[in-house]
């Protein structure tokens, strides 16, 4: 596919082919790794840049920066190596030849201390960046102190995110570090506290004061115009269409082979006589349970209704990192399946499954719910969501364009424009590669009708089994 960047993907392209240490704050969705990737090839051309090293989220690593690569036709020379798994899975990785090596924030520790004085990378892109914001020089997690005892031997520190400030200008500070250890903002954080903030008392329900720090009010204008020519805010993205983000997941072993059986058992099905749309969808049901993650219990070897059993926990991984990226800001989620809400709620405690009451969509719509769990069906027609966030993530999909379109406009981008927000709405969808929900998203946008989708994901996968 050839890539043709919007406006704002080109002004981010540019800010970083001029920037070797530098931040990029660019919403998610807004197509951060293409751009950094046709940076980093362009570069090559008259730089070294190469090895780079990509942090991110476990998700990230192992599929969306190789998947990128693959999508663009010209990204497709470069070689990009997840470093994640075991330590000897690991160890292996990097012993493979690539330019990109991508890897998870929790393998820092170890990534630093296998290499020490000899770190090899040209290149640090630090996605999600914030999650270095608690950096300090005398103390801070263990993961970014590994960081900072390296990042400045590489010769470019790229750091990405849509949310630099999650709460508040003081988690500048850290994320700043790794760009000029200092220069900026000061070499010590203490020292940016007291220059930019003050200390207010706070009582909170159980009324027991503590304190905590506001910024003063010429702080803003002056931590980011010291900051401003190594950050750039793309602001180009466009609000009047939903913005749609591809996750695709690999299945662990035994749930391919356990839905490979399915997907011939379900082939065979479909071409012993016609079979209508309705018929077309049933016989995916199995198939589409084991890709989202547990299947449901035969009623015939003696399980209950509602007996199912967990086969992998892959698109709960996927979420997590949507999550993480998110840093804060709510997230609706649709599923398909019971036994997607008992497996979101497991996961995600802090999550709610919503109910359809006025109180749950009041509590919405006011920021108090971090994760909002929802049947498509639960919450369609009438319902306007928009104040309770912008990011909407598709655990699943199912075979109901109406129910599909329906949840997309709960928080739409003509809701957020009747809710008075300029801002663009996000649609993740978490897709299990090489199954039948590819299939689902060919019908959901008008490409084929169900039983086309369904017949030719199948013979597909027959073709590959044969």
């Amino acid at each position: 596919m050839k890539f043709v960047p919007h406006d704002y993907q080109a002004e981010g392209g540019n800010f970083l082919l001029d920037t070797p240490r530098g931040l990029l704050w660019m919403p998610m969705g807004g197509g951060k790794t293409s751009v950094v990737l046709t940076a980093l090839d362009a570069l090559d051309l008259v730089d070294t840049v190469y090895p780079a090293l990509v942090i991110d989220p476990l998700a990230v690593a192992r599929n969306t920066w190789p998947d990128e690569v693959e999508k663009w036709d010209h990204l497709s020379h470069l070689n990009i190596q997840p470093v994640i798994g075991t330590q000897r899975e690991r160890e292996r990785a990097l012993g493979i030849e690539a330019d990109i090596y991508t890897t998870n924030y929790d393998n820092l520790v170890w990534l630093q201390e296998a290499f020490r004085e000899k770190w090899p990378f040209e290149t640090i892109v630090s996605d999600e960046v914030t999650r270095l914001r608690s950096y300090r020089t005398r103390q801070g997690g263990k993961r970014a102190r590994a960081l900072s005892k390296v990042a400045h031997t590489s010769s470019r520190f790229w750091g990405l995110t849509g949310t630099p400030t999650p709460k508040g200008l003081q988690d500048l500070w850290g994320q700043m570090w790794f760009v000029d250890e200092g220069d900026r903002l000061g070499y010590r954080y203490g020292a940016f506290e007291h220059k930019w903030f003050y200390q207010v008392k706070k009582e909170n329900s159980e009324g027991r004061q503590y304190k905590q720090i506001a910024p003063h009010e010429d702080a803003f204008e002056g931590i980011m115009g010291a900051i401003a020519d190594v950050t750039l805010t793309v602001k180009g993205l466009p609000v009047d269409k939903p913005l749609i983000n591809d996750i695709y997941i690999e299945l662990p072993a035994k749930a391919r082979r356990l839905y490979d059986e399915l997907e011939r058992e379900m082939f065979v099905a479909m071409t012993q006589g016609d079979v209508t749309a309705v018929h077309a969808a049933a016989l995916s049901t199995k198939c589409r349970q084991v890709a989202a993650g547990a299947i449901y219990l035969d009623k015939e070897a003696g399980a209950k209704k509602s007996e199912w059993e967990v086969i992998h926990d892959a698109k709960l991984d996927a979420l997590e990192s949507v999550f993480e990226e998110a840093n804060g800001m709510p997230v609706l989620v649709a599923y398909d399946f019971i036994s997607d809400k008992a497996r979101l709620l497991k996961r995600f405690p802090r999550g709610k499954a919503f109910d359809g009451s006025r109180e749950m969509l009041r509590d919405w719509n006011a920021g108090k719910i971090p994760y909002l769990f929802t049947h498509p069906e639960s919450a369609g027609h009438g319902l306007n969501m928009a104040d309770g966030g912008n990011i909407l993530v598709f655990f699943n999909v199912g075979w109901k364009t109406e129910n599909y379109l329906q949840i997309i406009e709960r928080i739409g981008p003509q809701r957020q424009k009747q809710a008075g927000y300029d801002r663009p709405m996000f649609i993740h969808r978490i897709i299990a590669k090489d199954t039948v929900e590819e299939g689902v998203i060919d019908r959901l946008e008008g490409r084929m009708s169900v039983q086309e989708a369904v017949l030719a994901r199948a013979r597909r996968g027959r073709a590959a089994l044969s």
